[in-house]
């Protein structure tokens, strides 16, 4: 399975970033191989608005069935659901190790968002 996981960096021995819209990275993984596209979310950082709508359709875009991460807003959180990506908040440390540690079967998805909209 594709998973979609914030990052700060471009690897998988990365650190998590606690935003999606505005993270530095969103690394693809699929979850049996590990292997991994890096997606440069740079675009989206210093937006003014969007940025979560943005991400998240680039997250769908890619074939992502779920995304790892620390906060997810409404905006975003509503794209992801309409493409049917599914959300887990309060993911931290280090994403190869997050990756590892996702089990579909007993993970906690989020019923909608945790972060406020972004001013």
């Amino acid at each position: 399975m594709k998973i979609a996981v914030t990052s700060l960096g471009q690897d998988l021995d990365s650190e998590m970033d606690p935003k999606f819209g505005r993270a530095a990275y969103i690394l693809i993984v699929d979850t049996e191989t590990l292997e991994f596209e890096s997606l440069d979310n740079s675009e989206n950082v210093n937006s003014f608005k969007g940025a979560g709508v943005q991400a998240a359709a680039m997250v769908g875009n890619n074939g992502a069935k779920v995304l790892l991460t620390g906060h997810c807003g409404p905006k975003a959180f509503e794209t992801l659901d309409k493409v049917g990506v599914k959300v887990v908040n309060d993911v931290m440390g280090n994403v190869r190790k997050a990756v590892q540690n996702f089990d579909y079967d007993k993970a906690t998805f989020a019923q909608g968002p945790d972060a406020e909209p972004y001013s």
